[in-house]
């Protein structure tokens, strides 16, 4: 790690994080390499691996952010709420998660080669973001939902979301191999698929008013 403050240190990560980001909006996971990521940051490229080693640590740095974002969000929801009815934190789960794309899109990815190629301590980082959202979703179960069987929501719902990206955002190829293969599908959005589990995971759930 190169000499400098904190602050130095972890807005130049910030900036090859964001520079992913913005080049995954349009290219695949394949396609992006770090000498494109450096292509689009302020330093050269090579400086790049004085922060990560590996494109994969710099795409588990970039999941590990959205999942800090998302769970802030959860965390404020339960903070700002005295009660709210299934109904209710199915809906504003469903909202949260569908300004993700980008950690719906992250979650479909292979998450074990990203793991594999990825130092200890970069890991360890990324599992206390992925744990912290795991506890947001708890503390409003418990708040809004004392019945309900927190820890069955939990293994539902968390690899629920791995899929969810692939059946809500399909690219023109994708569509044309369903119709040319006469599947019977329809489309549905990230809302439509959160609100649905959520729901049904609830269903019969008493909430705390």
């Amino acid at each position: 790690m190169p000499k400098g403050s904190p602050e130095l240190t972890a807005s130049r990560k910030e900036e090859i994080i964001t520079a992913c980001e913005q080049l995954y909006q349009t290219m695949s996971f394949k396609e992006i390499t770090i000498k494109e990521i450096g292509a689009v940051t302020s330093f050269t490229r090579t400086s790049i691996y004085n922060y990560f080693q590996t494109k994969e640590e710099i795409f588990l740095a970039l999941m590990q952010r959205e999942y800090e974002q998302w769970a802030g969000e959860i965390g404020t929801l339960a903070a700002g709420r005295d009660s709210m009815t299934a109904e209710e934190f199915a809906d504003a789960l469903a909202h949260s998660l569908e300004k993700r794309e980008q950690l719906l899109k992250l979650l479909a990815m292979n998450h074990y080669d990203m793991e594999e190629h990825s130092r200890p301590e970069r890991l360890t980082e990324f599992k206390i973001a992925y744990g912290a959202s795991l506890d947001a979703v708890r503390a409003c179960l418990r708040k809004f939902f004392p019945g309900a069987d927190c820890e069955r929501f939990i293994f539902v719902f968390f690899p629920f979301l791995f899929g969810v990206y692939p059946y809500a955002v399909a690219t023109e190829k994708q569509l044309t191999a369903m119709r040319e293969a006469k599947l019977d599908f329809r489309m549905h959005s990230v809302y439509e698929l959160i609100y649905s589990c959520v729901t049904e995971l609830l269903g019969g759930a008493k909430c705390n008013m």
